[in-house]
């Protein structure tokens, strides 16, 4: 995680420094980078539709290790969720651009009905096309030790 240091050293200050107004102006080349992922996202994660996200994808290297490489990779990973978890979504609570990478606060609810998952996804944007995803998936406990939230 060494080369996001900046990324979110960057992001922290600006939250600390802005705690009101979290999200700074965008570069065009940056919100051309989120507009990408969020609709990729849409058509991948919630319409399960490779044919419709796969257009985004280049080579789509993973950093997940429960998950196959590359856009074949993620073509199974939708196959599995249109069959075992049909209605499953996802809802995207922040989004952060910085340069290349594009961070997304997620909320995914594989059952309906169950508290889900909160997930960081995030994702490198090279020349228009989704290079590479990581994510880190924390499952949302009954109980908190404060009254915060996740999202």
């Amino acid at each position: 995680m060494k080369r996001f240091a900046p990324v979110f050293f960057a992001l922290a200050m600006g939250l600390a420094a802005h705690p009101a107004k979290a999200q700074r102006s965008y570069s065009p080349e940056e919100e051309r980078n989120k507009r990408i992922v969020l609709d990729f996202y849409e058509q991948a994660l919630n319409r399960k539709d490779f044919d419709a996200a796969s257009p985004y994808l280049g080579r789509y290297i993973q950093h997940n290790p429960n998950a196959a490489d590359g856009p074949e990779g993620l073509k199974g990973f939708l196959e599995f969720l249109k069959k075992t978890y049909p209605e499953s979504h996802s809802t995207i609570t922040n989004v952060m651009v910085d340069g290349d990478y594009v961070i997304l606060r997620v909320h995914a609810v594989r059952v309906p009905g169950t508290r889900g998952d909160a997930i960081v996804d995030i994702f490198r944007v090279k020349d228009g096309k989704i290079e590479e995803h990581w994510d880190s998936v924390q499952p949302i406990p009954e109980t908190s030790r404060n009254g915060n939230g996740m999202f």
